[in-house]
Order: structure tokens, then sequence, then C-alpha cells
């Protein structure tokens, strides 16, 4: 139903664009004995929105591989830099959010540890629209954060690392069967910054796949049994990508080497001072406007990257 339903949406978006650019051409005929400067503004502006629409559609074409249409599950955890690791791994949450919303996708929060001071330690969420994982796969990697500190008295320059991981949602058909021998079951109490807030029964849950070493650790939730359901499909996700990468090196692409999240292992940096920038050290794009980007407005960077890849890949294809 999911595939029938993406199929819909394609047939019924291109047909617009089909009758969409059918009236322009008559419109575009009709101004021909016209004079009227504004009626030529107007078949312009409606050509250049016709374009974008196109482009956008062609680009998703593009977004074609076997996992690029499922759900994303997020997962950002802070680096190197104490407590402005902490508030920068808060403002990418922040940056994937505003950006799921601007596209319409649904944001489901499955597990979320606040920080000591500010920020978080680390968040999992779960974006759920079309193409969400295409889009979001170029973001796995070590993103890089310069700015004067607002926690610093002396308002010195720092530099913050945060670690953000991008996992294809599993379904059901194919998720790793878990034995239940290999898994370690911890129960603790949620922690949280004080008052009536703060968890009296043991709620959080870590789960310990053994053989492989993974651990999630999830206290989200106040029901132990809806953290544990949470902790076992994030499981089952990381376990499905890592058997993924074992079938193939195509598919061993999924997710991506595990790095820690310090220097000189960053995929982007985000500059606030003593300029504004942003630099993809994948692609090498770079563009000034550092505070759209951080609220949502990533498409660019994200179109940039998965461009290059294709050209990449049809460049080895070629030879």
């Amino acid at each position: 139903m999911q595939t029938l339903s993406s199929l819909k949406d394609d047939y019924e978006n291109w047909n617009k664009i089909i009758k969409k650019s059918e009236d322009l051409i008559d419109f575009v005929n009709l101004l021909k004995s016209e004079k009227d400067v504004s009626l030529k503004h107007t078949a312009f502006e409606e050509y250049i929105n016709l374009s974008d629409i196109v482009k956008n559609l062609e680009f998703e074409l593009q977004l074609n591989g076997e996992y690029d249409s499922r759900p994303a599950i997020v997962s950002i955890n802070q680096g190197a830099g104490g407590v402005d690791a902490q508030d920068w791994a808060e403002m990418l949450l922040r940056m994937y959010i505003r950006w799921s919303e601007k596209k319409g996708f649904n944001i489901d929060t499955l597990d979320l540890t606040p920080g000591d001071e500010a920020g978080i330690k680390s968040a999992v969420i779960k974006i759920t629209g079309r193409y969400a994982y295409g889009y979001l796969r170029s973001e796995k990697g070590v993103h890089r954060l310069v700015r004067l500190s607002p926690f610093d008295t002396d308002h010195k320059r720092h530099t913050s690392f945060a670690l953000v991981e991008i996992l294809p949602e599993a379904e059901e058909a194919e998720a790793i069967k878990i034995n239940g021998d290999d898994i370690k079951l911890d129960v603790f109490r949620a922690s949280g910054h004080g008052g009536q807030s703060v968890q009296k029964n043991s709620t959080a849950v870590r789960v310990t796949h053994i053989p492989s070493g993974i651990v999630v650790s999830v206290q989200n939730e106040r029901s132990q049994a809806q953290n544990k359901e949470i902790a076992f499909k994030i499981l089952t996700a990381k376990l499905t990508d890592l058997e993924l990468k074992r079938i193939s090196e195509k598919q061993s692409k999924i997710k991506g080497e595990h790095v820690s999240a310090e220097f000189g292992r960053q995929v982007r940096s985000y500059i606030q001072h003593p300029y504004q920038m942003v630099k993809d050290h994948r692609t090498n794009y770079q563009t000034n406007k550092t505070d759209e980007i951080l609220d949502g407005d990533i498409d660019i960077l994200l179109k940039s990257y998965l461009s290059n890849q294709i050209h990449v890949n049809n460049k080895k294809n070629t030879h």
C-alpha cells in the first residue's frame, strides 16, 4: 500500500506539471499579441515556479536507493567540547526538526537525554516522510561548530563537536530476529534537571546486545515497557544495518563507519565567528547563510552532497 501510494503521488505530480505546462504555453501564445508588460512578468514567474517544481521532482527521481523512501532514525550525540558540545547537539536536533516541519514530515522523539547545564547529551528521533532517509543519509558523520561560547565568561572562541548517525527504519519482514540469550537488560532511574519531574521509579532501560557490543539506552517515556519497546526498535535498526554491511560493500555505505566526534573527523563545519560560513568538507560546497542553515534550510547542502555522490558513482560506472 505504501508503494502504491508513492506511485500514485508520482503520477498525480507529473500530470499536474503537464497540465501547468500546457496552460503556460497557451498563455504565452496569447501574450504574443499583447503589450502588457505585467502579464509577461506573470508568465515569467509561472515559468520559474514550474521549473523549480520540475527540478525538485527530477532530483527525487535520483533517490532510488533500496532504503531511500523509508523513515529515518536520526541519532545525535555530543562530542568533544563539554557544555558547548551539549548545546551544539541540541542546535543540530532543532535544525533537523525544523527541516522536517518545513517538509511536512512527522517527527517522533524516541529518546532524549538532557545535558548537565544546557543542551542535550544525546537524542534519537524518527522522521517519517517521503524520501526521509534518502535525503538525510548525507548527514551521517561529525558536525563541527566554531563560535564565541555563551558559557565562557571570557567570551572566548570555542570549537564543539557532535556525532550524527542516520539509519533507515527496518521493516518487520526483514528485521533481525534477536536472541533473548544475547541480550543484557538493565533498568535505572531516568535522569533529569531536578524538581518534581525527576523519576522516582526505575523506568529507564539500557539494552546491551552482547555479540555486537551495541548499547541502546532509552529514558524518554514514563513507562518502563514503552522505553523497552523503543530501545528494541532502535537496536533492531542498528543490527539490521550491521547485517546489511556484511552482505555487500554497496550496502555497507548505508550508515558509514563509526567515528569519534572530535577534531579532524568532521564532515561539515559551521562557523559563527569570526565570520559566517557553513562548509561541507566532502564536496567543498560552502555558504555564508549559517543562521538559515541552522534554522532548517539544509536542502541545498543535502542536494549538493547527494548530487555529488551520484556524479561520482556514474563516473565509476563509466570507467
